[in-house]
C-alpha cells in the first residue's frame, strides 16, 4: 500500500483506512508535502497501527533528523530520491547508502548524478517504460548498468501506451499490462505502490499485481 497525495485530506484518509483494514506496513510518498504537513503525517503515523515503512520517497528539503526518525521508528531501509537530490547528499550523512535513485524522463542526466555514491536505483517502472519507448538518456543510464548490483526497489503505478506517460490514478488493471514487457533486471525486492487510489482500491490492485508479477518474473 502507498500513502500518497498532496493535501492533508489525502494522507489522513489513507492512514485512517490502513488502520481500518489493520494493515501494518506501507510505503510513504512525501515529495508533495511541506515541513508542517510532514510533521502532522509523522504524528499520525506514530498513533496509527503502522509498524513498518520499508520505502519512503523523500523530498530534497528534508533534514537528517527526519531520515533518522523514519529509520528508527518504522525501520525504513529504502529512501528514494530524484536526480536533483545529488545536490543534497552532504546533509544526509550516514544515509547515502540507503538512498535509491528514481530517474526522470527528460532526456538529461546531470554530471552530478553518480548512482555509485548511493545505494542504487529505485526504478519507477512506468518511467522506465516511457524512457525505453523514447530511448532517451535516462534509459541509457539505467540500462548500461544492468549487470551491476544496483537494483533494489521500485515505484509502481500505471502506464498509458497511447500517451506514453505514467498514470498515478489507476482506472483498470489494463493500466498494468506494460509490466509484462519490462526486463527482469530492473525489479527489486521492495515495491511501493505509487497511486492516488484509495487504500481499498490499492488492496484490490495489489492482489492482481502479486499474481501478475509472480507469473511474469518466474517465466
Amino acid at each position: 500500500m502507498g500513502i500518497t497525495g498532496k493535501t492533508n485530506k489525502d494522507w489522513q484518509e489513507k492512514i485512517s483506512d490502513l488502520k481500518k483494514y489493520k494493515i501494518s506496513e506501507a510505503a510513504l510518498f512525501l515529495e508533495r508535502f511541506d515541513w508542517q504537513e510532514r510533521k502532522r503525517i509523522y504524528r499520525a503515523l506514530v498513533k496509527s497501527g503502522i509498524k513498518r515503512i520499508s520505502l519512503v520517497h523523500a523530498k530534497n528539503e528534508m533534514e537528517l533528523d527526519e531520515f533518522v526518525f523514519l529509520w528508527w521508528k518504522f525501520k525504513t531501509e529504502y529512501f528514494t530520491i530524484h536526480e536533483s537530490s545529488f545536490g543534497f547528499l552532504d546533509k544526509w550523512q550516514g544515509f547515502q547508502k540507503k538512498l535509491y535513485l528514481e530517474m526522470n524522463t527528460d532526456n538529461y542526466v546531470s554530471p552530478k548524478v553518480v548512482v555509485e555514491k548511493i545505494g542504487g536505483f529505485c526504478v519507477d517502472l512506468a518511467h522506465f517504460k516511457v524512457a525505453q519507448t523514447r530511448w532517451i538518456k535516462d534509459f541509457d543510464y539505467v540500462y548500461f548498468r544492468k549487470f551491476k548490483p544496483y537494483f533494489y526497489c521500485n515505484h509502481l503505478n500505471g502506464y498509458s501506451p497511447q500517451k506514453n506517460t505514467d498514470l498515478h490514478t489507476i482506472k483498470s488493471v489494463e493500466d498494468f499490462n506494460y509490466l509484462k514487457t519490462l526486463p527482469k533486471f530492473i525489479f527489486g525486492k521492495v515495491i511501493g505502490l505509487e497511486m492516488e487510489n484509495s487504500i481499498h482500491e490499492q488492496m484490490r490492485y495489489k492482489k492482481y499485481l502479486v499474481n501478475l508479477l509472480n507469473e511474469t518474473l518466474n517465466k
